[in-house]
């Protein structure tokens, strides 16, 4: 099985110069809680709700103000809609990721997995580790 195999594709990214109220309201009409961050068709980094209350709202900023680049930290993980499923556990796993980015041969967003999209493909086992490895901090 392959990252194709148990991605969602209806992927949607937000562009780095878009502010994180939007973001916010995109998250909400599209019911997903990260948006993959692009500029000029390139992933930049991963945007979740979690970053827009405790980065930006928490921190006493205006989220009308604040770019989704801005947010934009290290080195994003993606992986291959081409990637075995086990390569993408593990990557996940390692990094404890629980949103992770698929790319075509072009490096253009694809798709998304995530742990619903894992609960869907893997047996309870597979699961089951999953979670204990991306939830407890190594």
């Amino acid at each position: 099985m392959k990252a194709r195999d148990i991605m969602h594709k209806d992927a949607t990214w937000i562009p780095a110069d878009e502010t994180l109220d939007r973001a916010a309201q995109l998250m909400r009409r599209l019911d997903v809680g990260a948006l993959p961050i692009g500029n000029d068709d390139r992933l930049i980094g991963m945007l979740t709700d979690r970053d827009i209350v405790v980065k930006c709202v928490a921190a006493g900023h205006d989220p009308s103000k604040i770019r989704c680049g801005d947010l934009a930290q290290g080195t994003p993980r993606w992986v291959s809609a081409d990637a075995d499923v086990r390569e993408v556990l593990d990557l996940m796993e390692r990094d404890q990721i629980k949103r992770l980015p698929v790319v075509d041969a072009n490096k253009r967003l694809v798709g998304m997995i995530c742990e619903s999209d894992i609960a869907k493909n893997l047996t309870d086992a597979e699961i089951a580790h999953f979670v204990s490895a991306v939830s407890i901090p190594h």
